[in-house]
């Protein structure tokens, strides 16, 4: 069951169309390319997982365009098929844009099918003509048009051709009365009990085609019931009228020995028939299209060379952001301190209070810039490269890859993708837990997510790796990458253990199955790539943390200020954590730094070097000044290894928690994301502290 939508119309003449699709055939692409807007879209299916909106005009009309959810079939089975179903079904929208894969067309067409059934007025976006050129698919869609009886029109939104013939076509079928002929016939016994059962259902129908609600009755979908009784304010079936003739087709066919199951076969294969007789005809191809495609999908998704791959490349990527985020890192440092001089110049004039002026510099603004510099180079490298591999087709494969993980581990593999968007941020990949339809395993997903280090939590890993374990020479860059990707894949076993944990424990189940569709290989398209990977991941992160950043600045500037005896706030609270950081083979310097971090893992170093030399702002030291400080505080390569085993695995940060306890709706389950890999954090420094000790 889902919440209505809420369409906004510019004007009462607005026609509202959904728009409607297989995931990864483009919908979102036309979506953006005819309303302007830019929800982030990308060559991986479930992307989409909530309604979208936006607004455009053709020959003076205005069109309300409504992104559902990408889907397979309104027989839902996902949370995904229950929002399309739903909107497509329950709210009445004037028509309705389904969007195929010109390549896979048969497979499609299913879909198109059943929203024809729901739907009165219907056009058909055969998408990515061009792919389908490339590899010699041909396609008659004037054929398909005639036998569908609904207007067909071939785009390829990536290049925006074809756009203005669809809402051409949209506009005629608008203009047109609406689709009479039903879009199957049913087997002859189903088609009889849909004359009896359909002038029963139409009174009780609403918005819906009594048509196919009649049909959905007699399959009995359960995952129905809620939705209509939120939509219709009823259950047609409990209905005397509907519910006696359910009843008397049931007998009638038990007699005929028919079962449920049986029936259920017979609606859904008779899309099936309908879409391949359909397509005879219609879709030529020379030899094999897809033969590149398996070519790679033999090495990229191979048992022997599947796993090596995925970490050749995440070590590249690695190698890549330390190298390249290095220069603009020191060259943002030193810009923001010409600013910080002259705001602080600018302050002095205005008179400002030497205590405001000295909270604000040495607090808010070297904390909040702070972050930005060492967070925006890594983010502005990491992220194109990662939308490369996800626009290239690559993702999909890591996530099948990694599916047989995560079932042994009986969770779902929907997780593999929400860890993959981890990488990125903990808090977006909670959100993209929804995804998950299992309640179970979506809290498994979303409880093992911090396991994953975010984009904030890389500076400081590749900072003590540098300076401790990765050692000199022209080497050093290729063995911090083979470090740093060794600790990614520790994450990642360490998800799957906790997830193997909570799953034969506190949330114990069976592991469900979902489809998860390949897509083929695109040249990803660099500079849209570029472009949205900075606005939709880059900056919206960083907006986040500079925002939770600000107060923590202003909070760590009166820790180091506000003096109790002999000592300042800051000292006390380091001394008292001092004896379980040494226990975890750290101190209470850098605890007390990973606490003050919670709202943004970025500012734990500069805290901790601001608490070494009892600074009263955080301090800016790189290179051989910054091992200094470290080491003659009794930083050894064991602290290193600590303090980064540490970084990979404690509590998340506040914009993460926050997004827990409104996802989970419970702060039980808030209260464990943040103790379960802490333990664990605390669990592996005791063991290196362990083995350290032994040596």
């Amino acid at each position: 069951m889902t919440a209505p939508l809420a369409v906004r119309k510019r004007a009462d003449s607005d026609r509202i169309v959904a728009l409607a699709g297989n995931p990864n055939v483009g919908k979102s692409t036309i979506f953006n390319a005819l309303t302007g807007l830019h929800q982030h879209t990308g060559n991986w299916p479930g992307k989409t997982v909530a309604n979208a909106q936006g607004w455009c005009s053709f020959r003076g009309s205005g069109y309300v365009l409504v992104d559902i959810p990408g889907c397979y079939s309104l027989f839902a089975h996902s949370a995904e098929e229950e929002v399309a179903r739903d909107f497509l079904c329950f709210q009445a929208p004037d028509a309705a844009v389904v969007v195929c894969d010109a390549t896979c067309l048969e497979r499609n067409l299913n879909l198109v099918l059943q929203v024809m059934e729901a739907v009165p007025r219907v056009v058909v976006a055969v998408n990515l003509m061009d792919e389908a050129e490339r590899k010699g698919i041909s396609l008659d869609l004037g054929l398909l048009s005639r036998r569908l009886g609904t207007p067909v029109v071939g785009t390829a939104a990536r290049n925006a051709h074809g756009l203005d013939c669809l809402m051409s076509a949209l506009e005629g079928a608008l203009a047109a009365p609406p689709r009479a002929a039903p879009a199957v016939s049913y087997p002859d016994y189903i088609e009889k009990g849909l004359e009896e059962l359909v002038p029963l259902v139409e009174p009780l129908s609403g918005p819906a085609s009594p048509r196919w609600l009649a049909a959905r009755l007699l399959d009995a979908d359960d995952s129905l019931t809620g939705s209509m009784i939120q939509f219709l304010g009823r259950d047609p079936a409990q209905s005397p009228a509907v519910a006696e003739a359910l009843t008397g087709l049931r007998k009638r066919w038990a007699g005929m020995g028919i079962r449920p199951q049986a029936l259920r076969d017979d609606l859904a294969a008779a899309f099936l028939t309908r879409a391949e007789a359909l397509c005879r005809d219609v879709v030529c191809s020379g030899g094999a299209p897809d033969r590149k495609d398996r070519l790679l999908d033999r090495i990229f998704t191979s048992r022997a060379a599947g796993f090596p791959i995925m970490l050749l490349l995440l070590m590249g990527i690695f190698w890549l952001t330390i190298v390249g985020a290095n220069y603009p890192s020191a060259w943002l440092s030193a810009l923001f301190a010409r600013l910080g001089d002259i705001l602080t110049h600018a302050l002095e004039v205005l008179r400002a209070p030497p205590v405001v002026t000295d909270a604000l510099m040495n607090g808010v603004y070297r904390v909040m810039t702070w972050v930005v510099a060492v967070m925006l180079p890594p983010m502005a490298i990491f992220f194109p490269l990662f939308t490369l591999l996800e626009d290239f087709g690559y993702l999909p494969r890591v996530a099948f890859n990694l599916d047989r993980c995560f079932h042994c581990c009986k969770a779902c593999g929907k997780q593999s993708l929400t860890m993959m968007m981890g990488f990125g941020c903990n808090a977006a990949a909670v959100t993209g837990c929804r995804i998950i339809d299992s309640p179970r395993e979506r809290l498994i997903a979303i409880l093992t997510n911090v396991f994953v280090p975010c984009n904030g939590r890389f500076p400081i890993l590749i900072t003590l790796i540098t300076l401790f374990l990765a050692g000199a020479g022209p080497w050093a860059g290729l063995r911090g990458a083979v470090l740093l990707a060794g600790i990614i894949v520790l994450g990642v076993v360490m998800t799957l253990l906790a997830s193997r944990l909570l799953s034969g424990t506190v949330l114990k189940g069976v592991p469900s199955s979902f489809t998860l569709e390949l897509p083929p290989y695109r040249p990803p398209q660099v500079g849209k790539v570029i472009v949205r990977s900075v606005i939709d991941r880059t900056l919206k992160v960083l907006g986040r943390a500079v925002l939770s950043a600000a107060p923590a600045g202003l909070v760590i500037w009166l820790l180091a200020h506000v003096r109790v005896g002999s000592g300042t706030l800051l000292a006390l609270f380091t001394a008292f954590l001092d004896p379980l950081g040494r226990a975890l083979g750290m101190d209470g310097v850098i605890l007390s730094g990973f606490l003050l971090a919670l709202p943004a893992n970025e500012i734990a170093l500069p805290i901790i070097l601001m608490s070494y030399t009892s600074g009263s702002a955080l301090m800016e030291l790189e290179g051989a000044a910054l091992m200094s400080v470290l080491s003659a505080h009794g930083w050894t390569a064991s602290t290193a290894v600590c303090a980064a085993l540490f970084t990979l695995m404690h509590w998340p940060c506040a914009t993460t928690l926050l997004t827990i306890r409104k996802e989970t709706g419970s702060w039980k389950w808030t209260a464990l994301a943040f103790a379960l890999p802490t333990l664990c954090g605390m669990a592996a420094c005791l063991l290196v502290r362990l083995i350290s000790f032994l040596l």
